[in-house]
């Protein structure tokens, strides 16, 4: 991508774009899994490793599922999205039967699927008895050459989740330093929006990693869109985002130093009172003192020891 100077942040990443974002919102085609063997159209096994097209009429839910309420506002919210982007991580299932798939994990993507209108649903399909050859399969994928980033990232998350792997244990199993494996599994708590254009390929792994800086979801998508309308290389979008976390770092008042003689006083009162003794002082020198006391014991000590020095 080529270098360009971003522009100001003004009142807001969004105020940037305009009437841009919908010009942006071109490039995201829902992802698809084309490629991929339909399950229940051959009688040979499936590939556990892969992600299969699957009719949701042949998907049942997890009887087991310990999660029995779903937000509607929510799986609503989810079925937009993955009419526009479709669905970034397939679920998972596994056969129970001729033409017939259980739900293992992803029961709400399910729901938002089925309320989106789709009537096939990407899955990986578990094998619960046969835990090497899922690894074995998972190593095999991850060492193919024309993974993209996420699939990449989600074979990793497997191989933690269901093979019960470390991040140590699964960098010597696929040949990679640790601290690759960790940075690509963190591209999974990206937006799903940006999370779309990793896939596609409208964004790349620099891009990406810049964004995990900024903690605000929003934002992180806001500034991806940016990064796609202005072309910007990974050193402007490094640029952008110091520049957003400046504005957004909050202001700490520098603690005002006190002339000398207001440590004496507060040196002297602390002699008379246990607890603790609030000044504020402004830079006029109007102000107020607080004295917390325990007793009258405090207050009769301190003010003998005045009377005692008027004497």
């Amino acid at each position: 991508m080529s270098e360009k100077t971003p522009r100001g942040l003004g009142k807001g990443l969004a105020a940037l774009l305009g009437e841009e974002a919908a010009k942006i919102d071109e490039f995201r085609k829902p992802v698809g899994y084309v490629n991929k063997e339909i399950a229940g159209s051959q009688p040979r096994r499936e590939p556990t490793a892969d992600v299969l097209r699957i009719p949701v009429d042949m998907v049942e839910a997890n009887p087991f599922q310990p999660r029995m309420a779903f937000d509607q506002e929510a799986l609503e919210e989810l079925a937009a999205s993955i009419r526009t982007l479709g669905l970034i991580q397939p679920i998972t299932v596994r056969k129970v039967g001729e033409n017939r798939y259980q739900i293992i994990s992803g029961e709400r993507r399910f729901k938002a699927c089925r309320m989106a209108g789709m009537t096939m649903i990407p899955a990986y399909v578990r094998e619960a008895d046969d835990q090497g050859m899922l690894e074995m399969a998972l190593v095999e994928n991850i060492q193919r050459e024309n993974l993209d980033p996420i699939e990449t990232a989600l074979c990793y998350q497997r191989l933690i989740d269901e093979c019960r792997l470390t991040q140590d244990a699964m960098a010597d199993r696929v040949g990679k330093k640790r601290s690759s494996v960790t940075n690509t599994i963190r591209l999974l708590k990206l937006p799903v929006k940006v999370q779309h254009d990793l896939k596609v390929g409208i964004l790349s792994v620099g891009h990406a990693k810049v964004l995990l800086s900024v903690d605000d979801p929003k934002v992180q998508e806001e500034l991806c869109d940016i990064t796609i309308k202005d072309d910007l290389s990974v050193r402007a979008l490094e640029n952008l985002v110091r520049k957003y976390l400046r504005q957004a770092k909050p202001s700490v008042k520098k603690e005002q130093e006190l002339p000398e003689e207001y440590s004496r006083m507060l040196s002297c009162l602390g002699r008379y009172f246990s607890n603790d003794i609030s000044l504020r002082r402004s830079p006029g020198g109007k102000g107020s003192l607080t004295i917390r006391f325990d007793s009258d014991d405090e207050i009769s000590r301190f003010l003998q020891a005045i009377e005692n020095q008027e004497n």
